[in-house]
């Protein structure tokens, strides 16, 4: 099969490496319409397979969360009467040994800081995996593992097994297949959507993490009642078929399938046109023709890239905050008057959802933001700051009525997740792409690494706090989140300023060239 549109990489020795690295479902299509697919049907792929993936690495990550009431019935809110706590027994039972005991939300919670320290570890090595081999097959080994290690927490519940250390290895290694997921979806995104609007498009695309959460809340809790061990299963089931997906139709850049930018795919050139950016990989064609000659970026010199620690320091304190409400949030809920009342478990959890909303608004205002300004340390600096005074409004003032809550969570949310999809996403295929690597591709998955990785611990760190502090005081916990934010936004004030400075320069350049305008014509 030929392509005119592939240019210097059309002779027969290259058409032969793409055919041994086109996807088989990529190739199916292709033989099914007899001809090849354009750029833009490559990049709608993309982002409907990464999409998938990311949201069912959450769905399956939600479960454990749906399944704790099952596993500790015993650990009722204190407003809970004896009828509802009867209801409960019922339904799920005296729970599960050993987490059915005294302390049985201690070895819950030593599970969550289990898996979130593996994956935040695990993380590291991934990126640093992923940007030498196919992310295609890493990603699917990373989804299968999944898969597999999130279903065997599920069989328990049928083998009888009551041995904690059997799911604290379960959760740990699923915690280590899990991290795989982000440094390679972003790397593949980043190598088909160049940098005008990439902000906005990952923005939008990262509203996987919130549709994740709710999917797999709501499936986690809908087998509950059949056991809660196919809570676990049939998630883990779910993204085994959504990584085969990912073997079969992920194309993981454009040369790997033939196509570039600069044709259409199906044989014609293009005009390129003002904006055509979007539509171009991130490298020219040379470069990715040189790829396979291209030396891996090592662990510390992708470190010392320009911008990375300050954007990895800063997220560490920014999903400290995001995590501290993702395992909190229902908690504080129902264990806060609202009006003066108190709301159920499952209210209370339907209610924190409208934290991922704000969330989901936030990533997308602040990658259109600032893919406007050009200025993402700004953008994302401003919003932590701005997070400050929304975390002090919904403590103080979030219990008065139930519409002031939804609002401040609404807000909360929003200025909380926004920076952190932010950084997460456009800034790190930035950076990834960082003109001091000279073209060099293979740095991405590992810059993505090590930004969510450092983020990943703050994340661990922020939950097993909360969980100390809150025993005495809530209104402390917020305190903790207020400094979080402000000293996330500190670590950009270096990259705030330099970028300040670039817009006073190009501001001043811009003015000089309007007043010798007019002497130009004459």
């Amino acid at each position: 099969m030929t392509n005119s549109s592939m240019g210097s990489i059309s002779n027969p020795e290259n058409e032969q490496n793409i055919i041994k690295t086109k996807p088989q479902g990529i190739q199916f299509i292709e033989y099914t319409k007899n001809s090849t697919l354009s750029y833009k049907t490559h990049q709608s792929i993309v982002l409907i397979i990464t999409f998938l993936a990311y949201a069912s690495y959450h769905a399956a990550r939600k479960t454990t969360s749906i399944i704790k009431s099952s596993l500790d019935p015993q650990s009722q809110s204190p407003n809970d009467t004896l009828q509802s706590i009867s209801l409960l027994s019922w339904l799920l039972g005296s729970g599960w040994a050993p987490f059915n005991g005294s302390n049985g939300t201690g070895l819950l919670g030593d599970l969550d800081l289990a898996f979130l320290f593996v994956y935040a570890i695990g993380m590291f090595f991934s990126g640093h995996i992923g940007d030498r081999m196919n992310l295609r097959v890493f990603l699917t080994i990373g989804m299968v593992g999944t898969g597999l290690f999130t279903s065997l927490f599920g069989v328990g519940y049928w083998a009888n097994i009551h041995f904690f250390y059997y799911y604290l290895v379960v959760q740990m290694l699923a915690g280590l297949f899990q991290s795989t997921g982000w440094p390679s979806v972003v790397a593949v995104v980043g190598n088909w959507f160049g940098k005008s609007k990439r902000g906005l498009i990952m923005g939008i695309w990262n509203a996987h993490t919130s549709i994740g959460n709710i999917t797999g809340s709501l499936i986690a809790s809908y087998f509950l009642k059949y056991g809660w061990g196919w809570s676990m299963v049939v998630p883990g089931l779910m993204i085994t078929i959504v990584g085969l997906l990912v073997f079969l139709f992920l194309p993981v850049d454009p040369e790997s399938v033939g196509v570039d930018g600069d044709g259409d795919g199906d044989g014609d050139k293009s005009v390129e046109k003002i904006g055509a950016e979007v539509t171009k990989p991130l490298l020219s064609s040379k470069a990715n023709i040189q790829k396979e000659k291209e030396s891996p970026v090592g662990f510390i010199e992708a470190w010392k890239i320009p911008g990375v620690a300050p954007f990895a320091f800063c997220l560490f304190f920014a999903k400290l905050v995001a995590y501290t409400f993702l395992y909190w949030l229902p908690f504080y809920i129902s264990h806060t008057a609202i009006d003066g009342e108190y709301l159920s478990d499952v209210a209370a959890g339907n209610l924190s959802t409208l934290f991922d909303v704000g969330g989901v608004v936030g990533g997308i205002l602040a990658g259109h933001i600032s893919d406007r300004l050009n200025a993402r340390a700004i953008t994302a600096a401003s919003f932590m700051y701005c997070a400050i005074p929304a975390l002090y409004f919904y403590r103080n003032y979030g219990h008065v009525s139930m519409t002031i809550n939804i609002i401040l969570m609404l807000i909360t949310g929003m200025f909380v997740n926004g920076p952190y999809a932010l950084i997460t996403t456009a800034v790190s295929t930035d950076l990834g792409t960082h003109r001091s690597l000279r073209g060099n591709s293979r740095a991405l998955a590992t810059v993505t690494a090590i930004i969510d990785g450092t983020g990943s611990i703050g994340a661990a760190i922020g939950p097993l706090l909360t969980g100390y502090i809150s025993t005495r005081s809530w209104s402390a916990v917020f305190t903790m989140l207020m400094v979080a934010a402000f000293v996330a936004g500190l670590f950009l004030t270096r990259l705030v300023v330099a970028e300040i400075a670039s817009k006073w320069e190009d501001s001043r350049r811009g003015s000089i060239s309007i007043r010798r305008s007019p002497l130009v014509e004459v």
